[in-house]
C-alpha cells in the first residue's frame, strides 16, 4: 500500500488544511516511509509475545480518597471577579 498525493490531498481537505505543493510532495513521501516501517513490523513474528498493556506492572496506583478542608465558599467568592449570592459569574461561551 501506498499513498499518493491524491490521498493527501483529500486527508488535507478532511482535516481542513491547506498545503503548498511541495508539502504535499513531502508529506507523499512522510506518509509513504511511515506505512514502510509498519509493513516491516507487520513481517515480525508476534505469535508468543504477550500484549503490553502497560509498561509497568502496576494497576491503578492512585492515592487513597481523603476528606480534607478546603477553601470556605466566602473566600473563594471574594477572588471572584463576579458573583452571584454563592455562586461565581462567568461569562456565556456557549452560543
Amino acid at each position: 500500500m501506498s499513498v499518493t498525493k491524491q490521498d493527501v490531498e483529500y486527508i488535507a481537505t478532511l482535516a481542513r488544511l491547506s498545503f503548498s505543493e511541495d508539502e504535499k510532495e513531502k508529506m507523499t513521501k512522510e506518509l509513504n516511509t511511515i506505512l514502510h516501517y509498519v509493513e516491516k513490523l507487520n513481517e515480525l513474528d508476534t505469535e508468543e509475545v504477550e500484549a503490553l498493556n502497560n509498561m509497568n506492572e502496576r494497576h491503578n496506583v492512585l492515592r487513597p480518597d481523603e476528606i480534607v478542608a478546603s477553601i470556605e465558599n466566602s473566600k473563594a467568592i471574594k477572588n471572584a471577579p463576579d458573583s452571584v449570592e454563592r455562586f461565581f459569574k462567568v461569562p456565556k461561551v456557549i452560543g
